[in-house]
This record gives structure tokens, C-alpha cells and sequence, in this order.
């Protein structure tokens, strides 16, 4: 879908990796093994995104590490894109919306790193019926084209990258309408 607007793979790429989760960093030599492309490829769309204020750098002794402008008038339109694409906003209107115990929903494994994945795995604290979630991931599944993986816990720990989806407590939702 994004590959039709933005024909750049290796943009799409960096668009996941920093406006997925806004507190991502990364700098150009990191970028080229994670990618696994040259950096001439990858430093002219860094320069590009730079250029247009979407990338904000600062330096890390003599590392020109890269984050997204949060305050760019198209951070959150951007951010938007990014969720719909791989489809995080259908999978918290479907769980909140069918699982009504759910406390919080996180996004772990290579999307909260910011890298693509045909996977997409979230965490759920709360007291779920696990059979009714499987079920309900199988048809998300479908609709999205991504593999959903989960684990239901009592609550999150720091051992891997986690980003924060959706919360009751707060009502607070990371993904945009």
C-alpha cells in the first residue's frame, strides 16, 4: 500500500524506523546492517528527510545519530501512515473493542525497534480469554496480511523494547484516528 505513494523502499524503511516510535535513534553505519543496504542509499534519504526537517540529528561523540521531529507540522500524519500500514489500528479497535479486560496494549519485538516484520507482536496486560484472542488474531490476520503474536501478562517488564499502544487507566491511545 505505502510502496505505491512512496516507491523509495529504503524510505519506507526509515519511516518505519522513526516515526513508529518517536524516541527511536539511530545513526547511518547502524542503519546499513539493519537495512542491509549500502549507505550511499541510505544516507540519501537520511539528507533528504534531514532537508525536509522530518529528521532531527545530534551528535554522539562522532556519530550523527538521526530521530524523528516530533514538532514537524507532518510528525503525526506521518506517524498515522506508519500505524495504518502495518495495521496497529485495527488490532486495538478489535481487541479493546471485543476483549473488554484489557488494562494496557504494548508493541514489542522488531516493531518497537522500528524495523518491518511480516510479524506484529503486542503484549496485553489484563485478564484476556486467551481461545476468544487467538480467534480474534486469526481474522485480524487476515485483514491486515501480518502474523499477529502476543503474550498476556500481569504487567510489563523492561527486557525487551516496548512501546506503549493503548491504556484504560489513562485513556491515552499512541495511535492516531
Amino acid at each position: 500500500m505505502i510502496e505505491t505513494l512512496i516507491s523509495s523502499k529504503t524510505r519506507v524503511k526509515l519511516l518505519l524506523k522513526f516515526f513508529l516510535n518517536s524516541t527511536t535513534k539511530s545513526y547511518l553505519r547502524n542503519l546499513e546492517a539493519e537495512f542491509g543496504e549500502s549507505t550511499n542509499a541510505i544516507r540519501l534519504e537520511l539528507n533528504k528527510l534531514e532537508k525536509a526537517g522530518m529528521l532531527q540529528t545530534e551528535f554522539e561523540g562522532n556519530k550523527k545519530l538521526f530521530k524523528a521531529n516530533t514538532t514537524h507540522p507532518l510528525y503525526k500524519d506521518i506517524n498515522n501512515i506508519v500505524f495504518k500500514y502495518i495495521g496497529l489500528d485495527w488490532i486495538i479497535e478489535y481487541v479493546v473493542s471485543k476483549l473488554g479486560n484489557v488494562e494496557k496494549i504494548y508493541l514489542t519485538g522488531s516493531f518497537a525497534k522500528g524495523t518491518d516484520s511480516p510479524q506484529i507482536d503486542i503484549a496485553l496486560i489484563g485478564n484476556v480469554n486467551e481461545q476468544f484472542l487467538k480467534e480474534l488474531c486469526e481474522k485480524l490476520e487476515k485483514k491486515i496480511s501480518r502474523k499477529i503474536g502476543y503474550k498476556i501478562l500481569t504487567k510489563m517488564t523492561n527486557e525487551e523494547p516496548s512501546l506503549l499502544l493503548w491504556s484504560n487507566k489513562i485513556k491515552e491511545k499512541n495511535i492516531p484516528k
